[in-house]
């Protein structure tokens, strides 16, 4: 980049210097004010280097006020839902701009931020701390990718650490005290907490969305309320998805349904539009919720949303997979859906472990191991038991002597086909007529009886 370096003299009789230098679109610029010729060529070489690699940033762009900017920002975020942009919006209006309205973007420091995040965090919660500073982040990270400044200062600001709330899961039992609890609207309490749907999606739903025949819901859409304004949209992760409910549902839904059109809201207000969160759950939900802990004070406070946490747990118990998780909440990835419920599914692999075991029980031969009585109490006892496989037996032939004939049983596992259980046992038992005398056999398991002779038998 050429350039020039003047030196001049300010009205005050102080010596001075100026640079002159072309931009890269070739206009020409300068910047004034350097106190030795040192500090000019050390900027000079600055901006050389800073076009030859392609990441020259115009200075005077870089005046432009973070409140300004602000304006350009959020206009770039039109596509996003109407919630997020509800909640950008109270980031600026309520902490960002009055702290850092007229300071020009190249003015705010790493230092500033970070002193500004410690006091957002004295009178905010963590997640709101990081809420409000991500607004900051993204409109520094745009202006950066705009070529107004050359890196954000927000990068490596230490943010408080979010605290691990525990969420609350109701049983079977609990879900249906709630409903009964909140009275002629239990049927919501029900659906939120057996369908796993966001207040939103279950407000949007439509009744030619509903299939009976399969129990299956079609959520497409969803509307929300931010700032008082209704806004529909599609789900939260921008694609459809169908959800299966169970049978008890049924009759509650057919109920909602009865003598409505097809595009007629399943869950209505009062004046038949559409049911606003807030309202319902100041005048229906939490006051039954209060009701219910006076008179149980071990029921776990929840909320709307909480009930989608519940029937995540729900689902999981019965058996549901991460995908099948994933796919009823609507989570973006199975990925998403283990982080949120990682503990649930640690329960869940001691039962996958359980279920396991006795499938590789089932589908494997039996090890049996027949030994005299006399011999099996000199064993340890961790190997005399046998592991609770009732209806198998060794029975002692008429005149043959019950005490000779007695054994310990040993078995790992039970084949489901008695015959080749049978056979298999009756063989190894062969092993062991010579030392205990025993001339025939009869091994009862189920209703199969297997019989064997010694061979040197008559």
């Amino acid at each position: 980049m050429s350039g020039a370096i003047e030196r001049y003299v300010t009205a005050g009789g102080d010596v001075r210097y100026s640079v002159r230098y072309r931009k890269p679109d070739q206009r020409q610029a300068r910047k004034s004010g350097f106190r030795t010729k040192r500090d000019a060529q050390a900027y000079l070489a600055a901006q050389t280097t800073a076009k030859e690699r392609g990441d020259w940033i115009d200075p005077s762009l870089a005046r432009t006020t973070v409140g300004e900017w602000a304006v350009s920002w959020y206009a770039s975020k039109a596509a996003r839902k109407a919630t997020t942009l509800s909640g950008y919006r109270h980031s600026l209006d309520k902490h960002v701009l009055p702290r850092w309205k007229d300071v020009p973007l190249a003015a705010v420091t790493h230092e500033d931020v970070q002193a500004w995040v410690v006091g957002l965090s004295a009178h905010l919660g963590p997640s709101a701390t990081r809420q409000t500073f991500l607004a900051l982040r993204m409109m520094l990270g745009y202006a950066v990718r705009s070529r107004r400044l050359s890196r954000n200062v927000c990068d490596g600001v230490e943010l408080p650490k979010l605290v691990q709330v525990e969420r609350a899961y109701l049983s079977h039992a609990q879900v249906a005290q709630l409903a009964a609890a909140v009275g002629s609207d239990g049927d919501i309490v029900r659906f939120l907490a057996y369908t796993g749907l966001r207040w939103g999606e279950m407000a949007a739903l439509k009744v030619g969305r509903v299939d009976f025949a399969r129990r299956r819901l079609e959520v497409a859409e969803a509307v929300s309320d931010p700032r008082g304004v209704l806004v529909w949209s599609t789900p939260k992760t921008h694609e459809r998805r169908t959800v299966a409910f169970p049978a008890l549902l049924v009759p509650l839904l057919q109920a909602r349904c009865a003598g409505k059109g097809r595009d007629a809201l399943v869950f209505a207000g009062a004046d038949g539009g559409v049911l606003r969160n807030g309202n319902w759950r100041q005048r229906f939900f939490d006051p039954a919720v209060r009701r219910v802990i006076a008179e149980d004070p071990a029921f776990p406070k929840v909320t709307p949303h909480g009930l989608r946490h519940t029937a995540a747990s729900l689902a999981i118990s019965a058996g549901a997979n991460v995908k099948a998780v994933q796919r009823m909440l609507g989570h973006k990835s199975a990925a998403m859906t283990l982080d949120t419920y990682a503990s649930l599914f640690e329960d869940d692999m001691e039962s996958v472990a359980v279920a396991m075991n006795r499938m590789a029980a089932q589908e494997s031969v039996p090890d049996l191991c027949l030994v005299p009585v006399s011999e099996a109490k000199h064993m340890p006892e961790k190997k005399r038991k046998t592991p609770g496989l009732p209806g198998v037996s060794v029975v002692a032939p008429t005149g043959v002597d019950p005490v000779t004939f007695r054994f310990s049983v040993l078995l790992r596992g039970l084949n489901p086909r008695a015959g080749t259980c049978l056979i298999r046992a009756v063989m190894r038992i062969w092993s062991h007529w010579d030392r205990s005398g025993l001339r025939s056999i009869s091994l009862v398991c189920g209703q199969n009886v297997a019989t064997a002779s010694h061979p040197d038998t008559p």
